[in-house]
């Protein structure tokens, strides 16, 4: 760590969507490295008091490199603000719509944020001389291969709006690379991440009705809400059930109903489940090959379900309505 520190010491890192889900746990990370993270968000989706945790969790000294500015990305002029404020060495790209089912009802909001926000973004790095670029991208985009797992190398087919937004901000990237290689992109595509920090102070606390599998499934554990509705179980899974895979750099597969069980077991608590019709835009099988990550970033998953799900159970139960359970643990200062 002291190595890392090293390197890191004066290095800014600009952080969109830094208050949602895995936005937070970025920067805590980024913080406990030594550099300085700055978040923009627009809190359509996220909490404040997730950074304010953060900066709790990171302790005093690395507090002091936490800032945080409430900016849409599709704002432009507010993005033109904020990089006039501050020199940035880096951009990690989180901020954007996620939801499956939504994109298919709402198409238009999503190409509004996931992409035009994405350009706004990059033609702000790019008049101010930041080309370093991390991005958030999905498994949406590879649509429903036949096999699995799924490699880097696999045709790029997204069916809903939302891999279809991922894929365009993909391609705008490569595109902005190819007429000039002084851009240095990273296109990360995520299969379902799941769980929550160790504390249990940090967890995913979705606005309104959680779109994904595993915060509506917490939600059920204390009492939110009565029963999980399972989209169709007639997949050609071991159990019927639609399978998302998650466990990034295990190549492991997990349905619905193996998620499930794994979260019954790490709480206790007995999920009501309720079969319904499948979803247009759901993948049937997809989960990930990550032998490219582990060869040439040298990463590999730490914890698997089981781990996932407890970790899940320590933040759900000790934030049984997310970031409005309670106050921080401390209320550090973020400066602005």
């Amino acid at each position: 760590m002291a190595a890392v520190e090293a390197r890191a010491s004066g290095k800014v890192v600009l952080v969109t969507g830094g208050a949602g889900y895995i936005g937070s746990h970025a920067v805590l990370q980024l913080l406990g490295a030594g550099f300085r993270a700055v978040v923009v968000d627009s809190l359509a989706n996220s909490s404040e008091l997730a950074l304010r945790r953060v900066a709790a969790l990171a302790g005093e000294q690395a507090a002091k490199n936490l800032a945080f500015h409430k900016v849409d990305i599709r704002d432009k002029n507010g993005l033109e603000k904020v990089f006039a404020s501050q020199r940035f060495d880096a951009v990690i790209h989180f901020a954007g719509l996620k939801a499956v089912g939504e994109s298919v009802q709402n198409p238009l909001l999503y190409y509004d944020y996931n992409v035009v926000g994405t350009i706004n973004l990059l033609e702000v790095m790019a008049a101010h001389g930041c080309k370093k670029l991390v991005f958030s991208s999905s498994a949406a985009v590879y649509g429903s291969p036949k096999n699995s797992p799924c490699t880097e190398e696999f045709p790029l087919l997204p069916h809903n709006p939302y891999g279809r937004t991922k894929l365009m901000a993909e391609e705008i990237c490569r595109d902005i690379y190819h007429t000039d290689p002084e851009w240095s992109i990273i296109l990360l595509r995520y299969f379902n991440p799941v769980g929550a920090h160790p504390s249990g102070y940090l967890g995913e606390d979705p606005c309104g009705t959680p779109n994904n599998l595993m915060p509506f499934v917490q939600q059920i554990a204390v009492g939110r809400r009565p029963s999980l509705t399972i989209f169709g179980n007639n997949y050609a899974t071991k159990d019927g059930t639609g399978c998302e895979a998650y466990n990034l750099g295990t190549g492991k597969g997990t349905s619905v109903l193996e998620i499930v069980n794994a979260f019954e077991k790490a709480s206790g608590k007995k999920i009501p489940l309720v079969i319904g019709q499948r979803r247009p835009g759901d993948a049937e099988i997809l989960f990930s090959s990550t032998a490219k990550a582990e060869r040439e970033l040298n990463w590999k998953a730490k914890y698997g379900i089981q781990e996932m799900c407890r970790d899940l159970w320590n933040w759900a139960s000790k934030n049984p309505y997310g970031y409005a359970s309670s106050e921080s643990p401390k209320q550090n200062g973020i400066s602005r």
